[in-house]
């Protein structure tokens, strides 16, 4: 039974309300009291605002979905559209020209180019990972994954052929990244300093370590003559290091499962534990027991001679959620649930305030900086409420004014078509704008869930709007200013074990003009950092920058199935596919509470999955079931065989609950209600379901 505590007219959970006032603001030296009766302040007046907000974003998709409905059949006349979302404000003016003006950013963010990663923050390990994946060992993430196009390492020890060929793809690496005078790595012998083209690449040294830089992000040379790969080495190089995830992402939103108040503490609590540098993690492997703690600043001999200190962690961001989900953890004088997104904005700013006042073992921000990344916000008036909130999260933790940045997630519809004004919302606080296939096509669905059946899911990423959507959020982050001032990023690739293709695609984000794109994992980081090695984004930015912004038209092409007549064949691969995906995830949100992870997908290939990807694939069946494209047994039937699919794909996992013969289970359950209740969410969003159907596993 839920035990509650009354603070300043608000009903709050007993171990939030101790988590907040022994663990996060004792130390801050803030009066627990006075804090309660200033955030019941804050709620009385963002509150109401953040439901007129929702209410607006219910008005215009009722005005959207009667203008499709009444113009059914009919294909879509641009210039008639476009003057209609205009006159229901779903569009507004563009802005005019303006620069951003944030201060204080740290150099990852502002003045380099490199990976970023995302990471479940109620997954401690994971969360360490993330945070400890600055630096990289490159002979480690080619000789483990399939990157390297060489036969794969012999079982049973070290492999000495694939080890030959890591060491010479990392020489040919080092080649490019950093040329010789007339030699190459493969012949330097080791003796005396490397004869670099530019000395300027050169930092620092220290016992068996050679320090360089290029485009900005560091090299390390690791000399060791005593190493198992070193003693065998010409030179005695032991290792590559690369400085990789320069900053990484600590979820609270899509790739976490916390629907009450005790998966809240246990979010924040990780939160507070890597910003104060006591974050420990206790596991298993390979039959030992390991404990694994925030890694240690890395330390030089600089080339002045003086000591030279560079991070030895990832730059943290916190995502919060968004304006739609409450959280029982605290209810209102109403008795209704506390806007999660608000709690979000108070507890993690005061987190991050310890870092802000030098609490912690190690500096986040060397700048005095906060940064929150906010997700789904529908258009300026959404970003500016947010602008408002952390104001008044400032005056409210006594922080000067935007000392909380902001990320903003470029993934609805109405966020892409208004960016510039979404940005200007946020002028001073912004640090970060970030495209997302899967949201971004899931509202794409739901906003246009009347006008008609959509294309297949597969062919998305081929569509008009697809490549506007990625090109204007670069061109309007360009001439708003960003270069130089903040993040403009790229999305995740997904298959954390097809690293081979990651190399060949990916480096497509910073040819995009994109200073950081998502990775899934570690070793990933440090294989995409290698991209950043070979453009230079900055360089690309400035050459992007006199390029035209496509225009709007492009981005609201609605992509119908015009005249399709899809055949039998191509709706059940269509429905099997999205059956599968939802399944394999819910079925691990359900039941095991697991918000992120490895799913394998229809073909057994295993993906990063997280709640965006229950978006788009419960919008693409409602919709086709919406307008008879298939039926309610199809998609029952694609449901039920998926299960058995699904059930296979997880034999291995003693928690996993089989869903075959459980269909009034919650997991199941909440599947079908994905799908059959799906024109009715909010957006198409996810999370009320989700919620729910967790929330009855939980009580049993």
């Amino acid at each position: 039974m839920t035990n509650r505590i009354e603070k300043s007219g608000l009903q709050v959970e007993a171990g939030l309300a101790d988590f907040v006032e022994r663990e996060v603001l004792a130390p801050l030296g803030t009066d627990a009291a006075i804090f309660w009766q200033g955030f019941a302040r804050l709620l009385d007046t963002f509150v109401p605002l953040n439901r007129a907000l929702l209410a607006k974003r219910d008005a215009l998709q009722t005005e959207i979905d009667a203008w499709h409905v009444a113009r059914a059949g009919k294909s879509i006349d641009m210039g008639e559209y476009k003057a209609f979302l205009t006159e229901i404000g779903y569009l507004v003016p563009e802005p005019a020209p303006f620069e951003v003006t944030t201060r204080n950013v740290d150099r990852e963010i502002a003045g380099m180019a490199g990976p970023q990663l995302v990471v479940p923050v109620l997954n401690a390990r994971f969360l360490l990972n993330a945070a400890n994946a600055r630096w990289g060992s490159l002979y480690d993430a080619y000789y483990g994954t399939d990157a390297l196009a060489a036969p794969a390492a012999r079982p049973g020890g070290y492999d000495p052929v694939r080890g030959e060929a890591v060491i010479a793809a990392a020489r040919a690496f080092l080649d490019l990244s950093l040329p010789l005078d007339g030699t190459s790595w493969s012949d330097w012998d080791g003796e005396g300093a490397p004869p670099l083209c530019d000395p300027g690449h050169f930092c620092g040294t220290r016992p068996g370590g050679l320090l360089f830089a290029h485009h900005g992000l560091h090299i390390e040379v690791v000399l060791d003559r005593n190493h198992p790969i070193g003693r065998t080495d010409k030179a005695g190089i032991a290792d590559v290091l690369l400085e990789s995830a320069l900053t990484t992402i600590c979820d609270l939103e899509d790739s976490i499962a916390a629907v009450d108040a005790q998966d809240k503490v246990a979010a924040y609590r990780n939160w507070l534990g890597v910003i104060r540098g006591d974050l420990a993690d206790t596991f298993e492997k390979g039959g030992k027991s390991m404990t694994r703690t925030l890694a240690d600043d890395r330390r030089w001999t600089g080339r002045d001679g003086d000591e030279l200190v560079l991070p030895g962690r990832s730059l943290l961001f916190v995502r919060n959620v968004g304006h739609l989900m409450t959280n029982p953890a605290i209810l209102l004088a109403d008795g209704s649930e506390v806007p999660e997104g608000i709690m979000d904005a108070a507890i993690t700013s005061a987190i991050g305030a310890h870092d802000v006042n030098g609490l912690g073992k190690h500096r986040n921000s060397r700048e005095g900086s906060i940064y929150i990344v906010k997700p789904k916000m529908h258009g300026p008036e959404e970003v500016g409420f947010t602008n408002a909130l952390f104001d008044a999260v400032e005056d409210l933790l006594g922080l000067p004014r935007h000392t909380i940045k902001v990320g903003v997630m470029d993934e609805e519809r109405r966020t892409s078509a208004n960016l510039a004004a979404c940005i200007e919302a946020v002028k001073d606080r912004i640090v970060f704008i970030n495209t997302g296939f899967l949201d971004r096509t899931g509202d794409e669905i739901h906003t246009s869930m009347r006008a008609g059946p959509m294309i297949r899911k597969g062919e998305m990423k081929q569509s008009g709007w697809i490549a506007a959507y990625e090109a204007r959020n670069v061109q309007i982050g360009l001439a708003c200013g960003l270069s130089g001032k903040a993040q403009i990023g790229k999305g995740m690739w997904a298959a954390p074990d097809m690293m081979h293709d990651m190399m060949i695609q990916k480096i497509a984000h910073p040819r995009a003009g994109a200073n950081t794109a998502w990775v899934p994992s570690p070793t990933a980081a440090t294989l995409h950092a290698m991209h950043y090695h070979q453009v230079g984004v900055f360089d690309m930015q400035r050459e992007l920058a006199a390029q035209p912004t496509p225009k709007v038209e492009a981005l609201l092409e609605v992509p119908l199935a015009i005249g399709r007549n899809f055949s039998d064949e191509e709706v059940r691969d269509e429905l099997d596919n999205n059956a599968q995906g939802l399944l394999g995830y819910v079925v691990r949100w359900i039941d095991q509470g697991v918000g992120c992870s490895k799913v394998p997908d229809i073909n057994d290939v295993g993906l990063m999955e997280d709640r965006a990807t229950l978006r788009i694939s419960s919008q693409h069946m409602a919709n086709w079931l919406l307008h008879g494209v298939c039926t309610k047994d199809q998609v029952m039937d694609s449901l039920r065989r998926m299960a058995a699919k699904v059930d296979a794909q997880n034999a291995g996992d003693p928690a996993y609950e089989p869903l075959t013969g459980n269909e009034d289970a919650p997991a199941f359950r909440a599947a079908c209600d994905l799908v059959f209740k799906g024109v009715e969410q909010p957006s198409g969003y996810t999370e009320p379901l989700l919620h729910h159907w967790r929330q009855v596993k939980k009580a049993g």
